[in-house]
């Protein structure tokens, strides 16, 4: 063949091709927006079939129309050489399990009807062979699909009593057209229909709200989930009535069954009212018909996830101790215990990282994602666990025996979820870096070898120009050294002075990393630098790391913080005079307490706050009675509450604070929060405002209603757009826009807000 060019012309030729193409690329992506969150796409609780063949998982999507979210059950072949197809059709499909031999699929289905759900129920197909078919029909619902070894028996949680049971079941049976006997109903007919239900509720108990519970946040204490168990019926016959094996006060948490199927073991609390107690759940126990429960494990402290070894004699867990006094935070350890008794032991003892943490961001899945936990080795021999450490979230190996862990995944990214074939030896997992959503991939353990089977967000990411997270280690005010990340602007230019936003994470016990958040990156798509880090009291640095700021909260993590905004400042490309910050949570604490100590920022948005310590104390939806961040109760010593509460301080706010809020927030209630600083600002006549969701809770920014989810985003930036850009926006125009040293007066109310 002869060539027209000379060989090394030609190469040339092709480079500057190359070089072009790629360029052109680049011209045609964009930069990222609120609302790509629309086409975002999920996946969630993924579960490796038996023989590791291929892998059901959770497919989260938005239906914009709707605004809402839609979940089915897809499958993904091990080797990724098909694409992933849907198994299921519904709109609310989660918790897919397998059965042991692989055969059957149950999972939970959400019916819909006029737009409204009803109650979860559990449905089972089997594969290849039919529709799915519901084989519970609970009046309070039904959740937790956890086959036995029999692959008929499914054991389930539901809030059900034996009285909700009963009137179901007569309704059913009238319905049908049978024969009823009732003789309250009978006396009702006779007195003329049923009589008038009390809407009155009694309360006993200090904690009766919980976050994210429908109807107010009220709970119901006569309906904790108890454990139930269904038979799965054989082709064409009819579901049989499920029958309740535990009872009582106690909720049943994490469940399964014992190898030979003869005991359910389960997590629980047992105790009438546990908040004046140290925090303490046991590992127990029970027979498939019932009866009382024989506690198998038991730590000074709180039990989680738990799994059985292959031969059933021992059983991994994760377990925090309370410690003694009650420590802030505890971090959790991987314990080992003979089912038949004994004093658990902790196998990573030695080892100062959380095990089974993960990363604070806003892009788990909507609804679907299900906690994962520990993984035993077909050998029995070691065991597989999700490790939280310095920004990274990976799968490691520890030895039973000897405690040594040994790294199975590696990098700078977040294991999400994960699950382990029968053998053990091969792990589904789902993994999430600064720009990557979350993706499903399949380890094989022996080789360490990873394969991705799915590509839902690629279009859309290949599209989009976003900056990975940059490092950041600096020194605090007394050398602590601290951890944190800067994520840049997509076409950056080192020479350029540019905005920055402080960004502080809650918990207070959280934690950042190597994580897809999609506030970070939209900011950084708006021409802001955005630092985010970990100060002390932050979680996957160690024990003492993690629980310094008992007692102290807040306060050296304030220095923590400043020090970062230091350490960037002296990279050169930050205008001082045009930085923000904002947190959520203990971050939206933090943002408060951060305005009443200086007035370097030019503007502040704090979500979901915490403002008044004492107002919390009496009105969020778990308790302080224990020794955990307060040493009494406020009415023994306000003055603690006081030094520590952003509101006492709140005439030094010079700084314009906007609030974001749920109207149905009961973990920080927004009268301990947004309501009484912003009423103290408006007094004081500083700029302010208070951006406020209906229906919404504490989670709002990550399973919020789509469309709020947005305009939250928009909201926050938008107020730093005012502030730090001096741009004229619309839902703020109103705000006094001048700083209030300057003794500008408050500007009439202004309640619209520029549309979507």
């Amino acid at each position: 063949m002869t060539l027209l060019y000379p060989r090394r012309t030609a190469i040339a030729i092709l480079s500057v091709v190359l070089v072009l193409a790629a360029a052109e690329a680049q011209a045609q992506r964009r930069a990222i927006s609120e609302k790509d969150l629309f086409q975002f796409v999920w996946v969630a609780d993924p579960q490796i079939s038996p023989d590791g063949s291929q892998v059901a998982f959770v497919r989260a999507t938005i239906d914009e129309k709707k605004d809402d979210y839609a979940t089915q059950v897809w499958v993904a072949k091990r080797d990724g050489k098909e694409p992933p197809r849907a198994l299921t059709a519904g709109t609310r499909d989660v918790s897919p399990r397998w059965s042991p031999d692989g055969r059957h699929l149950a999972f939970v289905r959400t019916l819909e009807v006029d737009g409204r759900p009803q109650r979860p129920q559990i449905y089972v197909m089997t594969m290849g062979a039919g529709e799915p078919r519901a084989i519970t029909d609970m009046p309070r619902g039904a959740a937790s699909p956890e086959w036995a070894p029999d692959n008929r028996t499914i054991a389930f949680t539901s809030g059900t009593t034996d009285e909700d049971m009963e009137r179901h079941q007569r309704e059913r049976r009238r319905q049908r057209g049978g024969a009823v006997n009732d003789e309250k109903a009978d006396q009702k007919k006779e007195d003329g229909g049923p009589p008038r239900e009390s809407d009155v509720r009694v309360i006993t108990r200090a904690v009766y709200r919980a976050n994210g519970v429908s109807g107010f946040g009220f709970v119901d204490p006569d309906r904790p989930a108890q454990i139930w168990t269904v038979t799965r019926p054989d082709s064409g016959a009819e579901p049989a009535d499920p029958k309740r094996v535990t009872s009582g006060d106690f909720a049943a948490g994490s469940h399964g069954w014992s190898r030979d199927g003869s005991r359910i073991l389960f997590v629980s609390d047992r105790r009438p009212e546990p908040y004046y107690l140290p925090r303490d759940s046991d590992l127990y126990s029970v027979s498939p018909d019932g009866g009382e429960p024989t506690a198998i494990a038991s730590i000074d402290g709180s039990i989680g996830a738990w799994a059985l070894s292959p031969d059933g004699a021992r059983v991994a867990f994760v377990g925090s101790l309370a410690g003694s006094p009650e420590r802030s935070y505890s971090q959790p350890d991987l314990y080992v215990s003979d089912v038949a008794g004994g004093t658990p032991r902790n196998v990573t003892e030695g080892y100062d990282f959380h095990i089974d943490g993960g990363l604070a961001g806003d892009q788990r899945a909507p609804r679907g994602s299900h906690p994962a936990g520990p993984v035993w080795a077909a050998d029995g021999r070691s065991i597989l666990i999700r490790v939280g450490e310095q920004g990274d979230t990976n799968l490691k190996r520890v030895d039973v025996r000897s405690g040594k862990v040994d790294a199975v995944t590696t990098g700078s990214h977040e294991v999400m979820s994960y699950t382990a074939d029968a053998k053990g030896g091969r792990v589904a997992f789902v993994r999430s870096t600064p720009t990557v959503v979350g993706d499903l991939h399949v380890l094989d353990v022996a080789s360490r070898s990873a394969t991705k089977l799915t590509t839902f967000n690629d279009a859309l990411f290949d599209g989009l120009t976003m900056n990975e997270a940059e490092e950041i280690c600096y020194p605090s005010f007394d050398g602590t050294r601290i951890q944190g990340w800067i994520l840049k602007p997509p076409s950056f230019n080192a020479s350029t002075k540019y905005p920055m936003i402080l960004e502080i994470h809650g918990g207070p016990h959280a934690a950042y990393g190597n994580t897809f958040t999609h506030e970070f990156q939209w900011m950084a798509a708006k021409g802001y630098v955005v630092l985010y880090t970990n100060p002390r009291g932050s979680s996957n640095y160690g024990q003492e790391f993690g629980n310094v700021i008992q007692f102290a909260y807040p306060g050296d993590d304030y220095q923590d913080l400043m020090a970062g905004v230091d350490a960037l400042l002296k990279q050169g490309y930050v205008d001082e005079t045009r930085m923000g910050v904002t947190g959520g949570s203990g971050g939206g604490l933090l943002t408060n307490w951060v305005v009443t100590q200086t007035n370097r920022f030019a503007a502040a948005v704090s979500q979901r706050d915490i403002s008044d310590w004492v107002n919390f104390w009496y009105t969020a939806d778990f308790t302080l009675f224990r020794e955990t961040w307060f040493r009494r109760p406020p009415f023994q010593d306000p003055e603690d509450f006081a030094r520590r509460s952003p509101i006492t301080h709140v005439e030094k706010i010079q700084t314009p604070l906007a609030f974001i809020t749920s109207d149905e927030d009961w973990r920080t209630p927004a009268s301990a929060g947004s309501e009484p600083l912003f009423r103290a600002l408006k007094y004081l006549k500083r700029p302010t405002a208070m951006v406020r969701f209906p229906n919404e809770h504490h989670d709002l920014s990550r399973s919020g209603k789509p469309w709020h989810r947005v305009e939250r985003l928009q909201h926050i930036v938008w107020w730093f757009d005012k502030w730090l850009l001096g741009q004229d926006v619309e839902a703020y125009r109103d705000v006094v826009t001048t700083r209030p040293d300057t003794g500008a007066t408050m500007a009439r109310p202004h309640t619209t807000h520029s549309g979507r």
